[in-house]
């Protein structure tokens, strides 16, 4: 099958699906993101495409999976956490999230979240108690944490960058209070926030490898993203440029993969080297992803009003 007839295909089995669940079909893939027909095989079955759940959303982002496969992820717009469940029903999880924004689970079940509303992380219980974990740098507000990402051993990174925000009542004038935007180290049972990369434009979308040798950050405004070596310590090392792309949000899957979002979701070996190339039927961005289900084989993407899920063959590592 040539190409073009591929990509006509995926258009319109994509809309066939949107066409079975009777929900109004979204506008078709963006006809500049094209797969890469020679290396989609061993991610998802031929002619697999995102199908949409639903499209009520004000802004989608920060999904993460629980032990279990649910995916939690936030409507910052509308101060919202959602619950996507195995039974593929969608409830509101909490109200009055904080401007919840990137979540990530630690071991205990916490919600690990970068909540913008007042600058902070938290971390909210199974119960739904919050509880901060980082209020300020040096009695300054933080940027606006916006990623998040929890090691095995329960260090965490955060990314730090600006983005005004119409909700924010504390600040007094516009502006940021700190020296820059960077990415934070707080140890396992400490608050203070160590930076650890202070050379990025934008830092954005954070993610590490499950045997926590190895950190991804992307630079936002750099619109480039790179790999880290996590010491003991949990300083980062050796910084090797990975992908010549930005991203929002991102995750791994058990093959090393990484997933950028932005434009669809592009997919990278391990190698850095560009596999795939998803395209969601949008004419938004992709701003997050991760994988769900039981088996975490389901890839489950936000954009601004929607989310979709996508069956793959590979999975998910949180």
């Amino acid at each position: 099958m040539k190409l073009t007839q591929k990509i006509f295909l995926a258009s319109a089995l994509s809309l066939g699906a949107l066409i079975a669940m009777k929900i109004n079909p979204t506008p078709v893939v963006n006809p500049r993101l094209v797969m890469l027909p020679d290396s989609t095989s061993d991610l998802f079955a031929d002619g697999t495409v995102p199908v949409l759940v639903s499209d009520q959303f004000g802004f989608t982002e920060g999904p993460s999976p629980d032990k279990k496969g649910n995916v939690y992820f936030t409507d910052q717009n509308n101060d919202k956490i959602w619950m996507y469940g195995l039974d593929g029903k969608l409830t509101v999880w909490m109200d009055s999230s904080r401007r919840a924004n990137g979540t990530y689970f630690d071991k205990k079940g916490n919600l690990i979240t970068a909540a913008e509303l007042r600058n902070e992380i938290i971390s909210i219980s199974p119960d739904k108690k919050i509880t901060t974990l980082v209020k300020d740098i040096g009695g300054k507000f933080m940027n606006g944490p916006n990623d998040v990402f929890v090691t095995e051993k329960g260090d965490m990174y955060f990314s730090d960058p600006y983005f005004q925000r119409s909700f924010w009542k504390h600040r007094g004038a516009p502006g940021m209070q700190l020296d820059g935007q960077k990415v934070y180290l707080v140890r396992k049972g400490t608050s203070e926030a160590i930076p650890v990369i202070t050379d990025m434009r934008v830092p954005n979308g954070v993610v590490g490898t499950p045997d926590g040798k190895y950190l991804y950050v992307a630079d936002y405004g750099g619109r480039k993203t790179f790999k880290y070596t996590i010491e003991k310590d949990g300083t980062l090392s050796n910084k090797t440029q990975f992908a010549d792309l930005g991203s929002d949000g991102m995750t791994l899957d058990n093959k090393g993969n990484v997933y950028l979002t932005g434009r669809g979701v592009t997919v990278y070996n391990k190698d850095g080297k560009r596999i795939a190339q998803i395209p969601v039927p949008t004419q938004q961005n992709v701003t997050n992803v991760c994988f769900a289900g039981k088996n975490r084989d389901i890839l489950f993407i936000t954009t601004p009003k929607s989310v979709f899920t996508m069956q793959m063959k590979v999975k998910g590592i949180e």
